[in-house]
């Protein structure tokens, strides 16, 4: 199979490369050090599999999952990340990714996955698997908007002039939000919503 490794440490991405390419039936033709740099190289090579990390420069894994979705590019998308949290993984679901797996994980349990999502099939890290099904974003997707636009610092006036509501519609909104998160303030709200990856 032919590989391309997204990786923005220099030092993970050729290791991981050259771990790689000891396999014998596994080549690694390209490697990316952004997720923009990642879907052109996509785009071109055709590889059968993109193995990616979330947080890179550009865009994100996130970002070139649903691009890879959307052009319908002939690309099976691995995520290899540290970030084990609920709402990256529901994203990643959503955007077709056929691998979720931790960065902890040895070299022999990536190349069994990637032989397991070549053949047509899903490989998740198991100590993630179930802890994900059963943490959903209790958000509704108006709320996270509304989250988004606190954590950038928007007053309520503001949001409600952009989001065409009115003032005490956005602060029931706000209640709401504090009330589903058990958060004391917005602040808190924002960064419970960031840890589980909510806000994405």
């Amino acid at each position: 199979m032919r590989v391309i490794v997204a990786e923005d440490q220099g030092m993970l991405r050729g290791a991981l490369s050259a771990l790689l390419d000891l396999e014998d039936d596994i080549e690694v033709v390209g490697q990316a050090e952004n997720g923009a740099q990642a879907l052109e190289m996509i785009r071109i090579v055709k590889p059968d599999i993109c193995i990616m990390d979330i947080e890179m420069p550009q865009l994100t894994g996130l970002d070139v999952a649903e691009k890879v979705r959307e052009e319908e590019l002939p690309c099976r998308v691995v995520i290899l990340t540290t970030f084990s949290r609920s709402g990256y993984f529901q994203r990643a679901m959503k955007a077709g990714v056929h691998g979720y797996l931790l960065k902890d994980a040895p070299i022999e349990e990536l190349s069994e996955a990637l032989r397991k999502v070549q053949t047509g099939g899903k490989a998740i890290s198991p100590e993630l698997a179930m802890s994900f099904w059963d943490a959903g974003n209790p958000l509704t997707s108006k709320e996270q908007e509304i989250l988004k636009l606190i954590s950038q610092g928007l007053s309520a006036s503001e949001m409600a002039k952009q989001l065409f509501l009115s003032n005490g519609t956005i602060r029931n909104y706000v209640s709401e939000i504090l009330s589903k998160l058990d958060a004391k303030n917005r602040i808190e709200a924002i960064a419970i919503a960031e840890k589980n990856g909510w806000l994405n």
